[in-house]
């Protein structure tokens, strides 16, 4: 426990709005961190960190990160609505509790700026937000994650729920398209148009099991179902509780006995194949938070306490007096036509960068370490 509150408090300390210790993409690029979904992530976690211990130091560190940003009549610098990314609207997500927390005016105007976006997103034949504009009719488990449990929270808090059928709608949707229904496990993507070069012309679907997709889509259902209220919903809130425990307990079985699991989840058996951090951390939070919350039994739990120590025992270390968290895939995606690298299959998968202290582990992480002090 010691050594992780080191490891915080070093990533703090090195960290800025444009230069954040924890954005690896933005560091290799030479340029300055923007609003983006790596920072929204990092951000979260620290918000989850001071819900927990209630050190200010979380706190403010917090608000001065997304104040920077965020300007007094809710325009956030860097943010674009046009781009119609979901991927953006992460990290709207802390400012509902920044605006509990300080009473913060533009963060209440900022929340309705990013809320724009979600009525105007381009939507797929069935219904399902585009990922990104630059990706037309293609559904991403990451987007999930990215949007709707700022959307759930949105719609219980300010709309009477009025939004409830679109999002549940929207999960129904993924889970019928997506769901691979002889393993139980997750396709990254699907193409409506079935157009694209990566996607099955059948089906539409990517070719493999990404697991920190599978993460995402695992965070977007347990963090959509904890800000949902269940009343005058009763049905659907029980099919998406029962989505996320069917999901669970399929990943349950390509865990490692080391605690983790593989980039490429129901490959760990090719040599190529590693045990990827970011996609156990996920995997972390979500059984000891699943548990927590009855969704998932105590046993799920351990095994989330059997994943945090894999991690920690592999890739949590120090060197030259710092610390770092290891074993972290940089970045993982499918297309567009222009880079035909990123096709989905299991090569591409393996030919990613791994790095250390990157948000996308270094988050989940931390939101699994919360877990772990409740606990």
């Amino acid at each position: 426990m010691q050594q992780i509150e080191i490891y915080i408090k070093e990533l703090l300390e090195k960290s800025t709005p444009e230069y954040p210790a924890w954005n690896i993409e933005a560091a290799k690029s030479g340029m300055k961190a923007g609003w983006n979904y790596i920072d929204g992530c990092m951000i979260k976690a620290i918000l989850e960190l001071y819900s927990m211990t209630k050190k200010e130091e979380y706190l403010t560190f917090a608000d001065e990160f997304i104040s920077f940003r965020v300007k007094e009549d809710g325009t956030i610098d860097g943010y674009s609505k046009d781009e119609f990314n979901l991927d953006n609207i992460n990290a709207g997500k802390t400012l509902f509790e920044l605006y509990d927390l300080t009473g913060k005016e533009k963060y209440r105007k900022a929340i309705e700026v990013i809320y724009e976006q979600i009525m105007e997103q381009p939507r797929t034949k069935e219904g399902n937000f585009w990922h990104k504009l630059i990706y037309p009719n293609q559904v991403w488990l990451d987007g999930l994650y990215m949007c709707m449990p700022f959307y759930m929270e949105y719609e219980t808090r300010y709309k009477n729920k009025n939004g409830y059928r679109d999002i549940f709608s929207q999960f129904a949707n993924v889970a019928e398209k997506m769901r691979d229904t002889v393993t139980g496990l997750y396709y990254h993507g699907y193409d409506a148009s079935k157009e694209i070069f990566w996607c099955d012309r059948t089906t539409g679907l990517s070719k493999n099991f990404w697991l920190r997709a599978m993460g995402w889509y695992t965070m977007a259902l347990l963090d959509s179902l904890t800000v949902c209220e269940r009343k005058g919903y009763e049905k659907e809130y029980d099919t998406l509780k029962k989505v996320f425990s069917d999901l669970i307990h399929s990943l349950l079985q390509y865990q490692d006995s080391s605690g983790m699991w593989y980039q490429v989840v129901n490959l760990g058996n090719r040599e190529e194949n590693y045990q990827e951090t970011s996609g156990s951390s996920i995997m972390a939070y979500a059984l000891m938070k699943g548990s927590r919350l009855g969704f998932l039994q105590e046993s799920d739990a351990l095994l989330g306490e059997k994943a945090f120590q894999g991690i920690c025992d592999r890739y949590l270390s120090a060197a030259e007096g710092e610390m770092s968290l290891g074993g972290i895939c940089l970045v993982a995606g499918l297309g567009p036509e222009s880079n035909t690298r990123r096709d989905g299959s299991f090569a591409y998968y393996m030919s990613e960068p791994i790095v250390k202290n990157d948000a996308k582990g270094v988050a989940p992480f931390l939101l699994a370490y919360t877990e772990l002090l409740r606990r």
